[in-house]
């Protein structure tokens, strides 16, 4: 066996160590949670009569059986009867949210996934009414930041009744310029909100599409060509919670299957990934702030508003949700699987505060931070934000606006 073989070998062992150690910590984390009484939560000023709407994305089964338990709960609580309104394909929630504000409601909940919550956040930037959120989509990643129940939409909502609020950043992106229609490229069938104009104000038009759901032919049915989130629009600005990204990132979520995702969840996106493992590296040009722009080789480039990902996985251990700052990541890797499994056991490690500095490394990812990053690849290549495809980008810009959000939290 060559020395190669023997390398690969090693590092798939580390990042098998590695990411058995994250799944344990994060179990006995999760146990602990189960175990310790509840915690008391500030009350929100003025909780007796606040009026809570609920923004639902049906094609999740959980959200069927959840109307009856909200409006059980509101009663208990002595609040007024909830508003309930149910997402759709043409909108996926911001006229919806923007419907609840015009009558009165106090808190606007987002029931669903990412692009449920991106699009009800959309439309409640800047208003400084709270939002909450009942996670019952896919990743969920707001939620995994923000430490609330993924798995348990009843948790969830007592904090939303009895939780206190949590003023956030949000970051947003906008391409600035497409790559040519490839006719032979797959168009993605998933949906999801626009953002704002150019000027990341929040003041956007319309959105157009939706989550799609495994479970509803129907749901697949509005695809659209190069890009989901507003076609080849290159003035509207989208709103992202957690992380946008370019590159080997958004290709995994181009390719997840709709119905693996439905059968085993978030998995899927890395049962997609294993087909790019030895896609091109990028050519980049970097611009962060005002610095000049630098050149770069790298398979993706990430920029987060926070850093957690499903899984218990860290790709952004000094991300902070509301530090006004955009913390970036540039990943690369050579090596084919080898990199790769290095490169993953550095991610799983980090987010415990542990730094490979050893020489050599065959993966790498360099961190930095900026309110403005501006991204150029030749030939362009897929962009995503918190999971919702925008196309194929050959430039790509995104910023932070910080405080722009609020949010209910435990």
């Amino acid at each position: 066996m060559g020395w190669e073989m023997w390398l690969g070998v090693a590092a798939v062992a580390i990042s098998a160590v590695a990411l058995t150690v994250a799944m344990t910590v994060w179990s006995q984390q999760r146990r602990r949670r189960r175990l310790d009484p509840p915690v008391v939560a500030a009350e929100p000023p003025d909780d007796a009569g606040q009026l809570i709407a609920f923004v639902a994305n049906p094609s999740k089964p959980a959200a069927a059986n959840l109307e009856r338990t909200v409006r059980l709960v509101c009663a208990e609580a002595d609040l007024p009867e909830p508003l309930w309104f149910e997402t759709t394909i043409e909108d996926p929630g911001v006229g919806q949210t923007r419907e609840a504000l015009a009558r009165g409601a106090d808190i606007v909940v987002a029931v669903g996934g990412d692009g449920t919550v991106r699009a009800v956040a959309e439309a409640m930037v800047g208003t400084g009414t709270p939002m909450g959120l009942i996670p019952i989509g896919t990743g969920n990643l707001l939620a995994r930041n923000l430490d609330l129940p993924i798995t348990d939409p009843e948790e969830a909502l007592r904090i939303v009744v009895a939780g206190a609020d949590r003023v956030i950043d949000v970051g947003w992106a906008r391409v600035l310029e497409y790559a040519e229609p490839d006719d032979g490229a797959r168009s993605p069938a998933r949906t999801g909100a626009t953002g704002a104009d150019a000027s990341g104000d929040g003041d956007g038009g319309p959105a157009a599409g939706s989550e799609a759901d495994a479970s509803d032919p129907s749901a697949a049915s509005d695809e659209q060509p190069e890009g989901t989130l507003a076609g080849r629009d290159t003035e509207t600005a989208h709103i992202f919670l957690v992380i946008a990204g370019l590159g080997f990132d958004a290709a995994m979520v181009a390719d997840a299957d709709a119905t693996l995702k439905a059968k085993v969840g978030w998995v899927a996106y890395f049962v997609a990934g294993i087909r790019h493992l030895h896609g091109r590296r990028l050519r980049a040009q970097i611009q962060l702030d005002d610095a000049p722009p630098v050149q770069a080789k790298l398979r993706t480039l990430m920029v987060g508003n926070c850093g957690k990902l499903p899984g218990g996985i860290t790709l952004l251990p000094d991300a902070v949700l509301d530090d006004g700052i955009l913390d970036i990541a540039a990943i690369d890797t050579r090596g084919g699987v080898v990199g790769w499994a290095q490169l993953f056991g550095d991610v799983v490690m980090q987010g415990f505060g542990v730094t490979n500095d050893l020489p050599a490394k065959i993966g790498r990812i360099d961190h930095a931070r900026a309110k403005r990053v501006r991204v150029r690849v030749e030939g362009g290549e897929q962009a995503q934000v918190d999971g919702d495809l925008l196309g194929r980008a050959v430039e790509l810009e995104a910023w932070v606006e910080p405080g722009g959000l609020v949010v209910r939290t435990a």
